[in-house]
């Protein structure tokens, strides 16, 4: 596991976005695994602009979501959809259909779960995988005691969780679903590339967890240390509970320039 702690958000987004951007120009066809929530805005934000300079195109490129609420209906704003719509596919040339996320729709969500696993491992895989971190430690919708070699499947919501996405939902929990369809922990790790962000202070606690800490199902994101290529993106407050940060720097300044991302 690769840590590498910046500045400010923006300064990971621009990290982050040029290390999609070079993934794309090496193979226009990759497969792109996309978060939602607040934390992949900024580096959203990088690619649009980087695809409005002509520095890379999504023509080419597939992706999917992390996962989808259950039961909104298909036009809210703030179904995953939607909200990928909005924040990347349509700011970009991705085409039509390229982008698909869980169907928290179907009448018979397991099956919905087991083919959406189909459609992953069809595609090729996902070559690299964007993650935020929710402050207890969750990746995607997996929550604590989650089973580290889940499928994708259908998982109910913590208060916790529910709480903090409630400003999404003009800060009204009751509008917050309570179930999701979720790539599961053995889904994300299948990707060859987990790239993680995190800022903020309040998830300093969850970052050293995952990155310092046992692995362990309480703190899913912590099955990022099994994987052979993961990287954690960090700014300044989300990096002030780890003890090996001065390490993590030194690596970083003294990384060669052909290991990219």
């Amino acid at each position: 596991m690769e840590v590498v702690i910046v500045d400010s958000p923006q300064a990971g987004a621009e990290l982050v976005g040029g290390g999609i951007a070079a993934l794309l120009n090496s193979n226009p066809y990759s497969v792109l695994g996309l978060a939602t929530g607040s934390t992949p805005l900024p580096v959203y934000d990088d690619l649009a602009r980087r695809y409005d300079a002509g520095e890379v195109s999504f023509a080419r490129a597939r992706g999917f979501a992390l996962d989808e609420y259950v039961g909104l209906p298909a036009d809210h704003p703030e179904s995953y959809r939607a909200v990928l719509d909005r924040e990347i596919v349509g700011r970009v040339d991705f085409p039509t259909g390229a982008v698909q996320t869980p169907d928290g729709w179907s009448a018979d969500p397991a099956a919905a779960c087991l083919a959406y696993d189909a459609a992953i491992a069809a595609a090729g895989g996902i070559d690299l995988q964007l993650l935020g971190v929710g402050t207890d430690g969750h990746i995607g919708f997996n929550e604590p005691t989650s089973s580290l070699a889940s499928p994708t499947r259908i998982k109910t919501l913590t208060e916790q969780t529910r709480e903090d996405n409630a400003r999404f939902f003009d800060d009204d929990i009751s509008q917050v679903p309570h179930h999701v369809l979720t790539q599961g922990i053995g889904t994300i790790l299948r990707a060859r590339h987990l790239v993680l962000l995190a800022w903020g202070g309040n998830k300093a606690q969850a970052v050293a967890a995952t990155v310092e800490g046992p692995v362990t199902g309480m703190v899913p994101s912590s099955a990022l240390q099994l994987h052979p290529h993961a990287t954690v993106v960090v700014d300044e407050p989300a990096a002030e509970a780890l003890t090996l940060s001065d390490y993590y720097r030194h690596v970083f300044s003294n990384k060669p320039d052909w290991q990219g991302l």
